[in-house]
């Protein structure tokens, strides 16, 4: 089995991978007791937020600059971090992931056409994966999840996965349940065939 084939099964037996720092020369498998989602149904965009959107000249693309969205996650330390999860080997399978179909990306520009902000994840079935988001600019990554989430409903989507929650997540409605909770939507979400793009 190849890697690729095996890193897909990961995901569908509910597992992921993940490295200690960019630099880290290898990465292993996580599978916590408790799992963040956002529910698609009671997804929450902040008032703030949402008077920002109607005002914002930013531009949304998806899967238009998947290298330079990773390279960019990639090189964004976590909140109150100094370092990053994703290293050269995770940033080669999702390279490899995205040329195969299954890898996506949110991204947003400016109005010179400068990415400043997006995100990427994994798509099987009707689950994606929320893997990571930058922002350069204020707001970029939330509207980057904004338009995730309206893609994910509009094509039929029922779990999109966030693997932690955190207060940054709490905010459009992230919930935390059970691993073995997360597994039984999993497999349902498995079974559907909708298509990201």
């Amino acid at each position: 089995m190849s890697e690729i084939s095996a890193l897909l099964d990961a995901y569908a037996a509910g597992i992921f991978p993940m490295a200690d720092a960019r630099d880290a020369k290898t990465c292993y498998f996580v599978e916590p007791k408790e799992r963040g989602i956002i529910p698609l149904d009671g997804f929450n965009i902040p008032k703030s937020l949402k008077k920002f959107i109607k005002g914002s000249d930013y531009k949304i693309t998806i899967n238009t600059a998947f290298a330079d969205v990773i390279a960019a996650c990639a090189q964004t330390p976590r909140i109150h971090e100094d370092n990053t999860w994703i290293n050269d080997q995770i940033e080669t399978w999702f390279n490899r992931l995205h040329e195969m179909g299954y890898a996506h990306s949110v991204e947003v520009w400016d109005n010179d056409d400068t990415l400043i902000g997006g995100l990427y994840g994994l798509a099987q079935g009707g689950c994606f994966n929320g893997e990571s988001m930058f922002s350069l600019k204020p707001n970029a990554s939330k509207v980057a999840l904004v338009h995730l989430v309206e893609n994910l409903r509009y094509k039929g989507f029922t779990l999109l996965d966030t693997q932690f929650v955190n207060d940054h997540l709490m905010q459009f409605g992230c919930i935390e349940i059970s691993q073995s909770n997360y597994q039984k939507r999993l497999d349902d979400a498995l079974k559907l065939h909708v298509n990201f793009i």
